[in-house]
Formats: C-alpha cells, structure tokens, sequence
C-alpha cells in the first residue's frame, strides 16, 4: 500500500542502520539483501537478509517532516511498548526485538530490528483458505485477543500515559482529535462535522459503563496475523494499542457492520456473548471513530486514488444510519 508516511531509505543508510544492529560482519554486501514488505499501510518495513543468512524485518517510522494523524504521533514507541508488555504479561506470540534506536542519527525517525517470521499473512491468504480453515484461525484470533485484553492499566489512555478513570472523557476526546485532524485537512465527511459531534454526545453515557481499563489493540486485523500449519504463530504491527475498553477491537467490529465480516468465530473464540442493547450502543460508537480514521487517513497519507476514501465513504453513511441519520 502506498503512502507518503513510508520512510524509505537508500542502501547506504541500510547499511548502516544494519551495521549498528549486528555490527560489521553480519552486515550484507553486494545487490538483492533488502526488499520491501509492501502490505504495510503506515511505516516502511524492509525484509533483510544478513551476511551469515539470517533473515530479519527492519521498520522504520514515518519521516519527521510528514504530517500524522494525531493519535498516530510516537507509534513506534508504542509498539515497542506493547511487544515489552504482551512478551512480559501474555503467551500471545509476538516478535522479538533485536535492536532499537530511537536516537535520530542515521536517519530521521525511530526504528527496530526484528527476526523475519516465515509464515503466511492470514489477510492475504483468507479467501483462499477453506471457510472451515478461516474460521479455525478467527477462533484462534479470539482466545489471543481475550488474553492480550488480560493486561490491566492504570487508567484510560495511551500507555505512556497521562491516564484518566473516566471512558467517555478518554474516549471522546480521541474522535475529537480525529475530528479536528479532519477539520485542519478540510476533509469532506459528506456530514457536517457538528452533526457527527451531536451524535457523540447523544451516546456517550453508553460508555460509562465501562470502568477497567485494558490493554486493547484496536488494529488487530486478520493482516497483522501470521500463521501457519493451522495455528497463529505471531501477531505483529503493535503501534496503535491503549488501555481502553476490549469492545473497540477490530474482531467485533462486523457485529455492527456485516462489510467487516463475520464476528462469531471471533467471539466464539473469545468467549464472548452476543451484545447487549448497551454494548452495541458502545460498539456503534467505536465503528464511527473508525470509519472517521478511514475516511480522514487518506489525506493525510495522500493516497493517490479514492478507492478507500469512497468505501470508507458509504461505510460511515451506514454507521450513521445506525444512529438514526440519514443524509438527505
């Protein structure tokens, strides 16, 4: 996926960056050593393959000069964050890190070091697998999202903090900030950006039932599971996770929305009851402050084509309609 938050770097900068992970002698020479892993929509990722054959994954942040949405600043630490905290707290398999540098010398973003995962992306290869099959690893997906929930937190928020005790302040003010990235960028909603606050403030009582804060993903999608011979052998892409409410996991999401396919083996997996009238009110909730990212990213990552904006388009008219807009 193209986006002008990739950071690619020339090989001499490679290099370097390998040389400072592995020193001199697993550093590669010659031609055809790196090539880009290109299903990535926000940060570059190289595969790399070292001098004594090992093969390792290089991200790399976007550059500092590009403009991110406001709740993607820093999300490389976070990641880093995260993977220290699932390795420490959980048996969710997730990579290790090699090395990390945060220090801005070789080039103008943070980056890491992390072992290459021969396995097959379960996004990519979904319809191809038998529906069985697919449904197995979605169940699979569940009882590791229950146990990556596990992790308590000291509050609402980001995991660096500053915390809150409160859900809805946490909460709303993150789709205030998505909203505020799209007023900045002018970014047509197709909906005035005062109907879609009303909407928020109308349900936001929903949220206060919601009192532990865990340890969420939020964009753990079947493209950041890897997987092979019938089991998960490692979630990756970490960089957008918080103490927040479990119900905004992305496994949820088509129990509002049928586009984002069938939740039940997830929930199945996860051990989770249908919603209830409250949940699904709170779900609602966390499908607008979605497909408001979806619509709004496109701008700011400049994506050459509409394709994503005019999906993500009808899917937010769909959310609407949940809450009883319609647009005229």
């Amino acid at each position: 996926m193209e986006s002008i938050t990739k950071n690619r770097q020339s090989p001499a900068v490679l290099r370097a960056m390998i040389e400072r992970a592995y020193g001199a002698d697993r550093t590669p020479t010659g031609e055809g050593w790196a090539s880009e892993l290109g299903h990535g929509w926000f940060n570059v990722a190289y595969r790399i393959r070292l001098r004594d054959g090992a093969d390792v994954v290089l991200k790399i942040a976007p550059p500092a000069g590009v403009e991110v949405m406001t709740y993607e600043r820093g999300a490389m630490s976070i990641e880093l964050d995260t993977l220290d905290l699932l390795r420490k707290h959980t048996s969710v398999p997730v990579p290790t890190v090699d090395f990390a540098d945060r220090s801005h010398e070789l080039c103008d973003a943070d980056y890491f070091f992390m072992p290459y995962v021969d396995a097959d992306n379960l996004g990519i290869i979904a319809d191809q697998l038998p529906a069985a099959e697919r449904e197995a690893y979605m169940t699979q997906l569940g009882a590791a999202n229950r146990e990556l929930n596990s992790v308590r937190g000291p509050g609402f928020g980001p995991l660096a903090g500053p915390v809150d005790p409160s859900w809805r302040r946490v909460f709303t003010g993150m789709i205030e900030d998505v909203l505020v990235d799209g007023e900045r960028r002018g970014v047509d909603l197709g909906w005035d950006y005062g109907t879609v606050r009303a909407v928020v403030a109308e349900h936001a009582d929903s949220l206060d039932a919601v009192t532990e804060p865990r340890l969420v993903e939020w964009d753990l999608w079947d493209s950041n599971v890897m997987v092979r011979d019938g089991r998960i052998v490692c979630v990756i892409d970490h960089e957008r996770a918080f103490y927040g409410d479990p119900l905004i996991e992305a496994g949820f999401t088509g129990t509002q929305l049928a586009v984002f396919g069938d939740a039940r083996p997830f929930m199945r997996g996860y051990g989770h009851p249908e919603l209830t009238a409250r949940q699904r009110v709170r779900r609602r909730l966390y499908c607008l402050h979605l497909l408001l990212i979806m619509v709004i990213e496109t701008v700011y990552r400049g994506h050459a084509d509409t394709r994503q904006y005019d999906w993500a388009r009808v899917q937010l008219d769909d959310v609407m309609a949940l809450f009883g807009r319609h647009r005229r």
